[in-house]
């Protein structure tokens, strides 16, 4: 199953991408993909004909995020045991949790907004976890079981305000746009569960990021049980699980995002997204 949403924003057309790459509109068959529709996603799409359903031009078109607001968004810091070594950072040895504000959730095309009193303006490449239906208190072999499927995600930090600003590291990671999510989401079955994907981030053309998701410290079941020890997860709860080593912060000298970069990322299966720092 891969779900993207296509078009104007507010006006999307949800989407199942058939096995010739080809958009289909499901809008026939669900209103949108988003918190009160993704736990019956699976058995509505289960059977279905999608060469029956009409296709969608997507050469040109906006893609948009892949889902509607998500009404919780949760991320994993230093989940990679060579990003937390550039950080200067010991390994942690439980999931470290902080939360991006709904406002950053954007399309993966979408402009970073460069606000005047940034200053260390950061990059990353993530993996992101779509919740399919609650979770509470579950186990690590249920986990799985929980995740409608994974996306692609730019966790865009502003430094100064995450580490020079007192309290907690959401300071600096709750601007608008600051979470570009897609262009699609893509269920467990056709990733091998997140298994050993490239992952990569380009700067104006310069590859910063390289990386894969088989060397997460904590995988993608242990961080949904672990999270569901804490707090109940709804469907379309989006999880970003941390970056690989080469953002800005890590550089010597160390290198920030400015007004007309561009930033471009991808991971294997999931896609590429493209955005240009914007001036606020």
């Amino acid at each position: 199953m891969k779900l993207v949403r296509v078009g104007v924003a507010g006006r999307e057309i949800p989407c199942i991408v058939d096995a010739k790459g080809v958009a289909r509109d499901a809008s026939s068959v669900v209103a949108d993909f988003g918190p009160d529709t993704i736990e019956a996603l699976p058995s509505l799409l289960a059977g279905l004909d999608q060469s029956a359903l009409p296709a969608v031009e997507t050469n040109g078109a906006r893609i948009g995020t892949p889902m509607t607001q998500p009404r919780n968004i949760y991320c994993i810091g230093l989940n990679y045991s060579d990003h937390a070594a550039e950080a200067g950072l010991p390994i942690p040895s439980e999931p470290i949790l902080f939360n991006k504000a709904s406002g950053t959730f954007c399309a993966p095309n979408d402009p970073i907004l460069y606000s005047p009193k940034m200053t260390k303006l950061d990059w990353e490449v993530e993996l992101g976890i779509v919740i399919g239906k609650p979770a509470l208190n579950i186990s690590k072999d249920d986990a799985l079981d929980h995740i409608l499927g994974y996306t692609l995600v730019n966790d865009v930090s502003e430094r100064a305000w995450q580490m020079e600003r007192e309290g907690q590291w959401a300071k600096g990671k709750g601007f608008p746009n600051f979470c570009p999510t897609g262009p699609m989401i893509v269920s467990g079955d056709e990733l091998d569960d997140a298994k050993a994907l490239g992952m990569w981030l380009d700067v104006n053309g310069q590859r910063m990021q390289t990386g894969n998701t088989d060397t997460m410290i904590f995988d993608p079941a242990t961080i949904v049980s672990y999270l569901s020890e804490f707090m109940r997860l709804e469907p379309g709860d989006l999880i970003c699980t941390g970056t690989p080593p080469g953002v800005g912060a890590g550089m010597s000298p160390q290198t920030w995002l400015q007004i007309g970069d561009k930033v471009t990322l991808g991971i294997d299966g999931l896609g590429e997204q493209a955005q240009t720092v914007t001036a606020l």
